[in-house]
């Protein structure tokens, strides 16, 4: 893709007019395992390319909170299309972890830069003169069809042992497959890339360390110092609420005929709204912790944990919904229906799985002279 320029600033605003657009192009996205690239397209002129990519290349290194917003916005139209945004903003942030001069070899085309990651250190990358030689395959790259540039994670051995680093790799070097098959979430368009053999230079490596420290280089920008772990469950959690808060809706157009005569519908709706509102709350706690300019280290332990019990509650939240709903609610092409099957999907992922954040969460708690964290 060419260099692409982003009218306005307000990301939030700019997601809420986009899920209108998403809204319409959903069905089609879910049909097609892919976002259309005219979905594509207007996420990238929204500006969520660009939202994490340091100012020194005209980025924004704009706020997770304003990110949160804007990717749960997008989602009360299409889950699929919001977890896009949100992992092509999330990308434009691993890219301030390069040397500068990896950097701007990544940013040389403008700001709105579509990169991608490939987060799990599937393939290997050999040391030679002047940088590496990288081969392996990575599956799950949401997006990936549409991207300028990926971010791989490979082992690279160092004194006996194997230590992931991220490799930055130009749309030429690495070849995309179709491979996404998947009950939820089918838009994504998460399909494989590979390389073999790639000639990597030493300026576009870094460790993965470096990413979940938060060492950005070049910035001190909030986004770019922030510990990984304050972050994660954030960028992939933000779609469930707005999709949850859709489903909110489809329920009550699926109830309106029935409501007024029975009281069912009305509690069963308004159970998941407090539950939704709550989830919410939470996940925006969250964002504000990660935006703050430094943690209290139990929050690097309570954020993962946070985000994941909001994941897990809007979860149940429209499970409630969907059987309160009736058959009708499982109907193919329902919106009920789609919304479903994503957060079954968007739930599953490594970063909102409750019972690993719980466990950390947990022994941070065993450890605090005062007992529970109440702030």
């Amino acid at each position: 893709m060419t260099d692409r320029t982003t009218s306005g600033t307000d990301l939030p605003g700019r997601g809420r007019e986009l899920a209108s657009l998403a809204a319409l192009h959903a069905e089609q996205a879910d049909r097609e395992s892919q976002l259309p690239p005219v979905m594509v397209e207007q996420i990238v002129a929204a500006g969520f390319a660009r939202h994490f990519v340091p100012t020194r290349w005209n980025g924004r290194a704009g706020s997770v909170t304003d990110l949160f917003h804007a990717v749960s916005a997008v989602a009360e139209g299409c889950t699929s299309a919001a977890w896009s945004a949100s992992v092509i903003a999330s990308a434009g942030r691993m890219g301030a972890f390069l040397p500068l001069e990896g950097q701007q070899d990544l940013w040389a085309k403008g700001a709105d830069t579509l990169v991608v990651g490939a987060l799990m250190p599937r393939g290997d990358a050999t040391p030679v003169p002047g940088g590496w030689r990288v081969s392996g395959s990575w599956s799950y790259a949401s997006v990936v069809d549409f991207s300028d540039w990926a971010l791989v994670c490979a082992l690279v051995t160092v004194d006996g042992h194997q230590v992931p680093w991220f490799f930055a790799l130009p749309r030429e070097d690495y070849t995309v497959t179709a491979t996404w098959a998947s009950t939820g979430m089918r838009g994504t368009g998460s399909n494989s890339l590979a390389v073999e053999g790639v000639f990597v230079p030493e300026h576009r490596g870094f460790t993965r360390q470096n990413m979940i420290a938060g060492h950005g280089v070049g910035s001190d920008a909030p986004c770019h110092t922030a510990p990984l772990r304050l972050v994660s469950g954030l960028l992939f959690g933000a779609p469930a609420v707005g999709a949850a808060r859709s489903a909110l809706r489809a329920f009550a157009e699926l109830s309106a005929p029935v409501a007024p005569d029975n009281p069912a519908p009305r509690a069963a709706l308004a159970r998941a709204a407090v539950a939704v509102n709550g989830a919410g709350l939470l996940m925006e706690r969250a964002a504000g912790v990660a935006d703050a300019p430094r943690c209290d280290p139990a929050d690097l332990a309570r954020n993962p944990a946070d985000c994941a019990y909001a994941v897990e509650q809007l979860l149940d939240a429209v499970e409630r919904l969907t059987r309160a709903a009736g058959s009708a609610a499982l109907s193919d092409g329902s919106p009920l229906e789609r919304i479903w099957r994503d957060l079954h999907s968007l739930s599953s992922h490594v970063a909102l799985r409750f019972d690993p954040a719980a466990v950390a969460y947990g022994a941070r708690l065993l450890e605090l002279s005062g007992g529970p964290d109440s702030r």
